[in-house]
C-alpha cells in the first residue's frame, strides 16, 4: 500500500444524510495531517464547499468494509 503524506490526494467517502437529500459518495480530498499509515486528517472538496474531517480511517473500497462513510481510500486507477 502507498504511504499517505501531507498534500496527497485521496478519496473521502461522505456519509450522506439520513433522509437521503444527499447520498453518500466519494469526494476528492487533500491529506492535511498523517497519524499513521491508516489514519489521516482531510480537507474534502465538495461542489458546495470544503469539509474537514479529523482522524479518517483507511478502508479498501474493494474489500470487506466496502465504501463506508467517513473513511478514505486511494483513487481508483482509470485507464
Amino acid at each position: 500500500m502507498q504511504k499517505p503524506s501531507v498534500g496527497g490526494i485521496v478519496h473521502y467517502r461522505s456519509y450522506g444524510t439520513p433522509r437521503r437529500e444527499f447520498t453518500a459518495e466519494c469526494r476528492a480530498a487533500i491529506i492535511t495531517a498523517v497519524e499513521d499509515d491508516h489514519t489521516v486528517s482531510l480537507a474534502a472538496i465538495n461542489p458546495t464547499g470544503l469539509f474537514f474531517h479529523e482522524k479518517s480511517h483507511y478502508v479498501d473500497p474493494d474489500g470487506e468494509g466496502g465504501h463506508v462513510g467517513g473513511t478514505w481510500h486511494w483513487p481508483e486507477r482509470v485507464d
